[in-house]
């Protein structure tokens, strides 16, 4: 009988296996769990959907858009921010004073990496603009300050 045929011996060497088998594991272990744990968890590339959509009512501005792209982030902020200009009928703003900035803002919170929005502002002016006179809104920005994007 051959050393390695003794049934003792052959359970030795199956448990030496074992036990190797089951240290790699260990190791692959730890090494899997730190590699997921520790890793950073990235935002990846926010942007908005699409461009950001501008409804005008008279006086007021409205702003909806998606952003995606967002990661984990629990929200963003963004800001919307215009001029408006009080027209006349001959397309002219007659007086300097007939121009005023508006501004919106707000938190938005995100849902699987993305994040809706909607934001208002009203121009107010002294004096008013009033028909014939009507409200027109130039440089109109849409940012998310959170990421530093704009649309």
């Amino acid at each position: 009988m051959k050393f390695y045929e003794i049934p003792s011996v052959q359970l030795a060497l199956w448990l030496a296996r074992k036990a190797k088998e089951e240290k790699t594991m260990r190791k692959l272990a730890v090494l899997l769990s730190v590699l997921f744990i520790s890793t950073p968890v990235w935002a990846g590339n926010p942007h908005f959907v699409g461009a950001p959509v501008i409804v005008i009512q008279g006086d007021t501005i409205t702003v909806t858009g998606k952003e995606a792209g967002l990661g984990n982030e629990p929200q963003v902020h963004i800001v919307l921010s215009a001029t408006a200009e009080c027209i006349n009928p001959g397309g002219n703003h007659p007086r300097a004073a007939n121009k005023t900035s508006v501004t919106a803002e707000g938190d938005f919170p995100v849902q699987n990496g993305k994040a809706n929005f909607a934001l208002s502002a009203t121009a107010s002016f002294q004096p008013e603009c009033s028909p014939p006179m009507s409200v027109q809104f130039t440089d109109v920005s849409v940012c998310d300050v959170t990421n530093n994007i704009c649309g």
